[in-house]
C-alpha cells in the first residue's frame, strides 16, 4: 500500500483523523436558500455578492481556495488585492439566476489541480487580474444579451490580454491530521512589474450571534507573525506566518466575524470591528476598522508583494494544533514528501490507463475536482423555519413556503457537491453519480455518502429522498439503488471478493421504502405507468412537466416509467446478493422481479392495455399526454426520454439462480402462468452467452430499432457522445397545437433558448455525461448477455458492424475526447478560445463543465460541475486500448 492508502485506511477505521481538515469551505454561501430569511423566498436577492463581505452567515462560510475542519468551525482562506479593485478578492463573483442570460454563472477563472482522498496534499490555481475586476461590466453585458446569444464570460472582457494577471497557486500538505502546511505562490505572468497584496485569513464560523448562551471563541496575537485561535469545542490552534523578504513578520489584522449592520441596514455601529473590517482597512485605509488590541474572531496576515515580470514569490504558513517552536524547519521536506506520495498514489491508481500523459492529467484533475468539491453542509429546516433564539422571528410567510414539509431534515455533514459555487448544495441524483468516481479513490466515503440520504434526518418519513435545497420535495430520478449496487461491486473487488453486506443490507431496507413511495405517489392510475415531473430533465419536452399542463391532465412518462423499471431490477439484484447469505431475501428478490414485469407490461400496453409508450412505426419510446377527456396523445419528441428504457437491463448467471431455488421457483411460476408478461421482455428463459439470463425492457428487435436511431449521426450521435435530443428536430421541430397556442420543440445544441423551467434550462440538445455513462454501461450489460453475435451499424448507415461492447467503448472514447487534446493539440471543450487552447498557462488546466454543446463539444453550464462530469475518470478506462 502507498502512504496515502495507509492514511486512508487509518482515517476510515477512525484510528487517525486524517480527514478532519479538508476543502470543506464552500465558494458561495450568499444567495443560498439556507441564508434566505425573506418573506418571498428570493434567496438570490436576500444576501447578494456585494453584501457578502459584511454579512455574518448563519449556516456556513465561504472562501477562496479555502479549508476548514469537518464542522466548519475554524476556516482558512486566501484574500487578494491588486490595488485596483473596490473590494478584497476573498470570495468568487458570479451572476444570479436573474442576471445571467442563461441563468446563474460564476465569472472567475480557477482550477482544481490535485488532491488526495485524505487531503494530505491539495493544489488549486486562481487567476487574478492585475486590472480592476470588471464586476459591473459582466452584469451589464449579460443583462443586455438575449437567450439566443452566448454568455459573456470573464475571458471575453479581455482582462487577461497580454498576460496581465497573477497565477495564484494555493497548496496544502498535512504534517499530521491537525498540522497543515500552506503554500501560496504568486506568479506575475505580465510584461511589467506588478504589485499585489496577499492576505491569508483565519476565522471562526459565527455560532454565537444566534444563541445568547453560546460562547464566543477568540483569536489573538501570540507572538510576531503568529495567531493563537481558541475555540471551546475545537481547542487551541496556531497559525504561523513566515516573515517576508525583510525578515519582519507580516502585519496581523484582527476584526470580528459579525455583521456590519451600519453598512447593510443603517444601524448604530456599537463599537464592533465587523466582518468587513480587514477589507475596509486594506482597501479604504480605515484605521478604525480593525482592532488595535489585535484580538477578534477573524484575522489576516498582510503580505505586500512587488513582483518583476515573469517572477514568482512563495508565502509559507502553518496551521497547527500542537505548538511549533520552529514551524518552518521541516516545512519543505514534509511538503515534498506529501507531493511525492500523491504521485505514488495516482501512479498506482492509473496503472490501467495507457501511458498517455494527457489522459492521466485529465483523470487526475477530474479526481481533484471531485475531492475539492466535498463541503460541510449545515441546514436544520425546523430551526430555519422558526428562527433563532437570539434573532428576529422570520416572516410568517415562511411557514407556508419552501421546504415546510421537511421539518425533520437536519443536515450537518461533509457532502459531495455538484459545484461549490453554482450548486453549493447537494442534489440527490447528482450525488449518486458522484459516488462512482469517488469509489475509485475512497470507497468508504462513497458508501458513507449513499448512506447519508437514507438516514432518518434526511429521508422523509414517507420514504422520499430530499432532492435539493431549493425544493426538497422535487423528484429526481431514482438512481440511488443503481449507485449502491455499483459501489458495492467496486468495494467488493477491492476487498478481494468479500462484499460489505452490512452496507448493502442497510441501503436495501431504506431504498425499499423509497420504492414504495414511488409506487404510492407517482403511479396516478395504479397501472405501473409513472410520472415524476421534470425528473431532473429541464426543458426536454413540450411542457414543463412539474407544472399544471395547459391542456389539463397529466403525462405518462417514458423516462419516469423506465427509471422505475431500472429501480426494480437494481433492487432485485441487491436482494439476490443478500439472499446468498440469508434466504429471507429471496422473497424480496421475487417481489422486485414481479414489479419489473408489470412495469415492462405497462410500458408496452399503456397500463390498461389500450395504449403503448412504444411507437412501432418510429421504433422509439415517447411520453404520452393523458387529457381529462381520456384522450391519449404521443408527444413525438425524440429525446433521451425515449432512450432511458435502455437502462432497465440486468443479466443474471445460472449459478445465481441455482443458489436461490425459492426465487427461481417464483420467477418460473410467473413466466409460465403469466405468459403475457414473459413475452414482453427479453427472453429470461433462454440462457445467453455463458448460461446467463437477461431481463430488459427491450427485446432484440426493439433494441436494434432504438440503437439505429441513437447511433445515427443525423439524430443522436454526436462526435462527442449522445445528444439529449435528436438533431432531426433542427429542421423538423415538433409542434403540439392547442386552441390557445402552439408549443414548439426544436433541437438546440447549446444553451437553451427557452426559459420554460427557469433561467438555466438546458436539456434540449447538449451532451450530458451521466446519461451517456448509463448508456455505455447498459450496452456493456447487453453485450454480457448477447456476446459478439449481436451487432449493429456504428454509426448508422456506415456499413461498419460492431458488437455492443465495441459500441460502448467507441462511445466512451467520443466522450473522453471532449477533454483530451486532439491531433492538433486542441480540446473540444475549450471551443474557439485561443487563450485556453494554446497558452501554456491555460491549455493543460481543465474545466469540467456541467454539459457540452451537442455539435462542437464546447463546454457549457457550470464550469466546475465536477460532480457527474467527473464520470470521465471511468470513461477513460473504458476506451478502446491501443494495440500493444
Amino acid at each position: 500500500m502507498t502512504q496515502e492508502q495507509l492514511r486512508l485506511a487509518e482515517a476510515n477505521a477512525d484510528t487517525t483523523p486524517w480527514k478532519k481538515f479538508g476543502p470543506y469551505l464552500t465558494e458561495r454561501q450568499w444567495g443560498t436558500v439556507r441564508e434566505d430569511y425573506s418573506a418571498g423566498g428570493n434567496a438570490w436577492d436576500y444576501i447578494t455578492h456585494d453584501m457578502a463581505r459584511s454579512k455574518a452567515y448563519r449556516w456556513g462560510e465561504e472562501g477562496l481556495g479555502g479549508i476548514s475542519d469537518d464542522r466548519q468551525l475554524l476556516c482558512f482562506g486566501v484574500a487578494l488585492w491588486n490595488g485596483q479593485d473596490e473590494m478584497l478578492k476573498e470570495r468568487l463573483f458570479g451572476l444570479t439566476n436573474g442576471q445571467g442570460n442563461h441563468g446563474e454563472d460564476v465569472k472567475e477563472q480557477y482550477y482544481y489541480l490535485d488532491s488526495t482522498p485524505t487531503h494530505s496534499y491539495m493544489r488549486m490555481l486562481y487567476k487574478y487580474p492585475q486590472s480592476k475586476f470588471p464586476y459591473r461590466k459582466l452584469v451589464r453585458e449579460n443583462a443586455r444579451r438575449t437567450r439566443q446569444e452566448p454568455e459573456y464570460e470573464l475571458l471575453d472582457t479581455g482582462i487577461f490580454n497580454k498576460s496581465r494577471y497573477f497565477d495564484v497557486y494555493i497548496e496544502y500538505a498535512k504534517a499530521g491530521p491537525e498540522d497543515l502546511l500552506i503554500k501560496i505562490t504568486v506568479h506575475n505572468r505580465g510584461p511589467k512589474r506588478a504589485h499585489v497584496q496577499v492576505l491569508p485569513q483565519l476565522w471562526f464560523r459565527n455560532t454565537w450571534s444566534w444563541d445568547a448562551a453560546a460562547a464566543r471563541p477568540e483569536m489573538r496575537l501570540s507572538q510576531p507573525g503568529a495567531v493563537h485561535a481558541e475555540h471551546p469545542d475545537l481547542g487551541h490552534y496556531h497559525l504561523y506566518c513566515e516573515p517576508h523578504h525583510s525578515a519582519e513578520a507580516p502585519e496581523l489584522l484582527f476584526c470580528e466575524n459579525d455583521t456590519n449592520g451600519t453598512r447593510l441596514y443603517g444601524l448604530p455601529a456599537e463599537g464592533m470591528y465587523f466582518k468587513d473590517g480587514i477589507n475596509d482597512y486594506v482597501v479604504h485605509g480605515e484605521q478604525g476598522a480593525i482592532n488595535p488590541a489585535q484580538t477578534g474572531t477573524k484575522a489576516a496576515a498582510r503580505y505586500r508583494l512587488s513582483l518583476p515580470a515573469g517572477q514568482a514569490h512563495t508565502i509559507r504558513l502553518r496551521l497547527s494544533q500542537p505548538w511549533q517552536d520552529t514551524p518552518f524547519a521541516d516545512f519543505d521536506h514534509l511538503f515534498g514528501a506529501r507531493q511525492q506520495e500523491a504521485d505514488e498514489f495516482y501512479n498506482c491508481l492509473q496503472e490501467s490507463l495507457p501511458p498517455d500523459p494527457d489522459a492521466r492529467n485529465v483523470q487526475r484533475q477530474a479526481f481533484a475536482g471531485m475531492l475539492w468539491s466535498k463541503q460541510f453542509y449545515y441546514y436544520d429546516v425546523t430551526q430555519w423555519l422558526k428562527g433563532d433564539p437570539a434573532g428576529l422571528p422570520p416572516p410568517p410567510e415562511r411557514l407556508k413556503g419552501r421546504n415546510r414539509q421537511w421539518q425533520h431534515l437536519h443536515n450537518a455533514d461533509i457532502i459531495s457537491m455538484p459545484d461549490k459555487w453554482e450548486y453549493p448544495w447537494y442534489a440527490a441524483w447528482d450525488l449518486a453519480f458522484h459516488c462512482i468516481p469517488l469509489a475509485m479513490v475512497d470507497t468508504e466515503f462513497a458508501k458513507q455518502q449513499l448512506r447519508l440520504f437514507i438516514l432518518d434526518r434526511y429521508m422523509h418519513p414517507n420514504g422520499q429522498l430530499p432532492a435539493y435545497e431549493w425544493n426538497f420535495s422535487d423528484v429526481n430520478p431514482p438512481v440511488h439503488a443503481w449507485a449502491t449496487w455499483r459501489v458495492y461491486q467496486m468495494d467488493k473487488k477491492l476487498r478481494q471478493g468479500e462484499g460489505d453486506r452490512v452496507f448493502l443490507e442497510a441501503m436495501f431496507h431504506k431504498l425499499a421504502l423509497n420504492f414504495a413511495w414511488w409506487v404510492n405517489r407517482k403511479d396516478r392510475s395504479e397501472q405501473n405507468i409513472f410520472e415524476g415531473g421534470f425528473l431532473g430533465l429541464d426543458n426536454i419536452g413540450v411542457f414543463d412537466r412539474s407544472a399544471p399542463l395547459p391542456t389539463g391532465g397529466y403525462i405518462e412518462q417514458s423516462d419516469g416509467t423506465s427509471w422505475m423499471a431500472m429501480f426494480a431490477l437494481n433492487m432485485m439484484r441487491i436482494a439476490m446478493e443478500l439472499a446468498r447469505h440469508n434466504h429471507v431475501y429471496e422473497e424480496m428478490a421475487g417481489k422486485f422481479f414481479e414489479h419489473f414485469l408489470y412495469i415492462a407490461d405497462a410500458m408496452t400496453r399503456g397500463g390498461d392495455g389500450l395504449f403503448n409508450l412504444w411507437d412501432e412505426e418510429d421504433g422509439f419510446y415517447y411520453d404520452v399526454l393523458h387529457t381529462p377527456d381520456e384522450t391519449r396523445t404521443k408527444l413525438k419528441v425524440r429525446s433521451i426520454v425515449g432512450l432511458i428504457p435502455l437502462f432497465a437491463v440486468e443479466v443474471v448467471d445460472q449459478d445465481m439462480l441455482d443458489a436461490l431455488p425459492g426465487f427461481t421457483a417464483r420467477a418460473t411460476w410467473l413466466l409460465q402462468n403469466r405468459p403475457h408478461l414473459a413475452q414482453l421482455v427479453s427472453r429470461w428463459q433462454e440462457p445467453g452467452r455463458g448460461a446467463r439470463h437477461l431481463l430488459g425492457l427491450l427485446r432484440q428487435s426493439r433494441l436494434r430499432q432504438l440503437l439505429t436511431r441513437m447511433l445515427d449521426e443525423q439524430e443522436f450521435l454526436s462526435d462527442y457522445g449522445i445528444r439529449a435530443m435528436s438533431r432531426h428536430h433542427l429542421e423538423q421541430p415538433y409542434v403540439f397545437s392547442t386552441e390557445e397556442a402552439d408549443f414548439v420543440v426544436q433541437y438546440v445544441p447549446g444553451e437553451a433558448e427557452s426559459s420554460m423551467f427557469g433561467g438555466n434550462s438546458n436539456w434540449r440538445g447538449p451532451l450530458w455525461m451521466p446519461i451517456n455513462f448509463l448508456i455505455v454501461e447498459s450496452l456493456q450489460r447487453y453485450h454480457f448477455y448477447y456476446g459478439d453475435s449481436f451487432k449493429v451499424e456504428y454509426p448508422t448507415g456506415s456499413g461498419q458492424l460492431l458488437n455492443l461492447q465495441q459500441v460502448a467503448a467507441a462511445l466512451a472514447d467520443r466522450l473522453a475526447r471532449l477533454l483530451l487534446k486532439d491531433k492538433d493539440g486542441r480540446r473540444p471543450a475549450f471551443g474557439t478560445n485561443e487563450l485556453l487552447q494554446t497558452d501554456p498557462h491555460f491549455r493543460d488546466n481543465l474545466l469540467f463543465h456541467e454539459y457540452f454543446h451537442g455539435d462542437t463539444g464546447h463546454g457549457l453550464g457550470a464550469s466546475h460541475q465536477t460532480g457527474w462530469t467527473g464520470l470521465v475518470v471511468r470513461l477513460l478506462q473504458m476506451r478502446p486500448q491501443p494495440p500493444a
